[in-house]
């Protein structure tokens, strides 16, 4: 059903404990989920070997030595055979409710995404019949939902537009952002799934980020991701087209989700952009006529 993959950092100290506890998650989802391993960091193949996943080792890099996100889509799409791609960040612990969800997306083509539960997790987890009653309790204990644009997992049909990327770097910004533009601008369904997919990030440091400056995972390679998308507007959970529940995705039509929608009109096409432009033609009008 679904291709998970995913390009790790080096598996060394606390990065490689969480990365361990978010493949051994992904592979419980099996049969129904296979997983890719993506990269030539230190630890990737011995990693993919244990769990018993694939890997692919061969993958771009920007300059400072970073993946190429164009370059493992493209890698990811070719190797698999599922109807559905996951990416999905390396220090995200899924649970069954992931695969549930997909499930439950009938539409053709569409970008599924959501929002991640942030905790901090320093061991390794036992991944026995109990393992997600204890990290359900670990999130309602210590969770914190983290805000609309920290979006770590999207699913999309394997043979449809949003494989095909520009060279953005790993793990740095803007790149999310764009994925969403790009799903509303080809005028897809974006799916916020964040109500019914537990998706569980780990805390980690950003020591690994070349040049780092300013916030957390800024520097050079933020700079080039960030001119990739120049003009265009910052794209979030909120502006999701649907809300995805325990019975099936449903219009996004909160106020808040509205009101980004609105201020977005002219950078996508919807229903909702296509009314706020026609009430903005129509008050320049009676403007006019004063």
């Amino acid at each position: 059903m679904i291709t998970v993959f995913a390009i790790p950092k080096a598996f060394e100290g606390h990065a490689g404990v969480i990365q361990r506890n978010a493949v051994a998650s992904w592979t419980r989802l099996a049969p129904e989920v296979e997983v890719i391993l993506i990269g030539d960091e230190p630890g990737v193949a011995e990693t993919a070997g244990s769990a018993g996943v694939r890997h692919l080792q061969s993958v771009s890099k920007s300059e400072y030595g970073t993946p190429l996100l164009s370059c493992a889509f493209a890698l990811a799409r070719a190797a698999s055979t599922r109807r559905l791609l996951a990416y999905v960040n390396a220090d995200i612990v899924l649970l069954p409710d992931f695969v549930s969800a997909a499930r439950r997306i009938r539409f053709e083509s569409f970008l599924c995404l959501g929002r991640r539960w942030n905790v901090d997790l320093f061991e390794e987890l036992e991944l026995d019949e109990a393992y997600e009653q204890r990290v359900r309790a670990l999130v309602a204990r210590s969770g914190e939902l983290a805000l609309p644009d920290a979006i770590d997992y999207f699913v999309f049909p394997r043979t449809g537009p949003l494989s095909e990327l520009p060279p953005f770097v790993v793990g740095r910004p803007g790149w999310d952002n764009w994925m969403i533009y790009r799903a509303r601008s080809l005028g897809l369904p974006v799916v916020d799934a964040t109500r019914v997919v537990t998706a569980v990030h780990q805390n980690h440091d950003y020591a690994h980020v070349p040049e780092r400056s300013g916030y957390r995972w800024y520097g050079p390679e933020a700079s080039a991701n960030f001119a990739l998308i120049e003009g265009l507007e910052r794209f979030q959970t909120r502006h999701a087209t649907h809300v995805l529940t325990r019975i099936g995705p449903f219009p996004a039509l909160t106020p808040r989700r509205l009101v980004s929608r609105v201020r977005s009109r002219h950078a996508v096409d919807g229903s909702v952009e296509r009314a706020a432009r026609l009430v903005e033609r129509l008050a320049r009008r009676k403007e006019l006529r004063r």
